[in-house]
């Protein structure tokens, strides 16, 4: 669950900027009463959609039998811990959990073309690794974590706050989606050998480690050059850039340490930096908009 806080951020940045309304000036677009309500079940759905990946994702893994090479913490069907049909249930459980969430957020807002995002973030999640070619095995899991840990959580959060998508709301949902590519990136050079040996052509694999661990580096750094579209207008906004000393001493890590198991402490930094980062932005552009 070390990843919790990259769902969590997501939110956190969406509400942000959309209590610091539209920086083009735009009229008619003020944050809704109820925005507090909204916000709080689009963290349900996006904690909620984090966990069953995680279930789903340890189902899927294994009854393949991919995870019997693995190298990070034992999964629970992989070291069966609990049957498959257990975590599957689990996972299933949980998507239905950020479904009853979405539905409400539909509900409250009117926006029911929602329903149809909601629909595309279930079934991204589930051919991860699920079904009979799941594209997390075919290099394409980064594409996925930018667009569903990234720009759809925080252009989402904003939209059904405020109903439009800002400038800032761009670069907050880019930035967020850097951090999480980088998450993903770290997790599969750790498992790298494993993935390899599993038949598991993730994006590492296919680049091999010494460009996958230069291009997680530079995940960490591209979130601190889109936030120069808020600094523009939001001086305070600066303050998010503190996130890159974390940012920087994962990247270190990610680049130079050879044993895979201790690459489980860039990953946990990369969470607290997107963490940080998130807090940072969201409180200066709140502070900015009360003032």
């Amino acid at each position: 669950m070390r990843t919790l806080p990259l769902s969590a951020v997501s939110v956190i940045v969406g509400t942000g900027v959309a209590v610091a309304g539209d920086p083009a000036g735009a009229t008619g677009y003020a944050v809704r009463d109820d925005h507090a309500a909204i916000a709080s079940l689009c963290m349900v759905v996006a904690l909620c959609l984090q966990i069953g990946v995680n279930y789903t994702n340890d189902y899927s893994d294994g009854v393949r039998g991919t995870d019997a090479f693995r190298v990070g913490p034992a999964r629970l069907t992989g070291s069966g811990r609990a049957t498959p049909r257990s975590v599957l249930s689990v996972g299933l459980a949980f998507y239905g959990l950020a479904a009853v969430a979405g539905l409400a957020v539909v509900l409250m807002t009117q926006y029911w073309w929602l329903l149809a995002v909601g629909v595309v973030a279930i079934a991204a999640a589930w051919y991860y690794t699920g079904g009979k070619r799941p594209y997390g095995y075919h290099a394409l899991g980064e594409v996925s974590v930018f667009v569903f840990f990234g720009l759809v959580p925080v252009l989402g959060t904003q939209f059904a706050q405020i109903g439009r998508i800002t400038v800032d709301g761009w670069a907050g949902a880019v930035a967020v989606g850097f951090f999480a590519c980088g998450a993903l990136m770290i997790n599969n050079i750790r498992d790298l050998a494993a993935d390899r040996e599993a038949g598991k052509r993730t994006l590492a694999v296919r680049i091999g480690p010494v460009a996958a661990r230069v291009l997680y580096a530079l995940f960490l750094k591209l979130p601190f050059l889109a936030l120069l579209l808020p600094i523009l207008h939001v001086p305070l906004a600066i303050v998010a850039g503190a996130a890159l000393a974390l940012a920087l001493t994962a990247a270190r890590i990610g680049l130079t340490e050879e044993e895979p198991l201790r690459l489980i402490k860039a990953l946990q930094l990369t969470s607290l930096s997107s963490l940080a980062f998130g807090v940072l932005l969201a409180g200066s552009l709140v502070f900015d908009a009360a003032r």
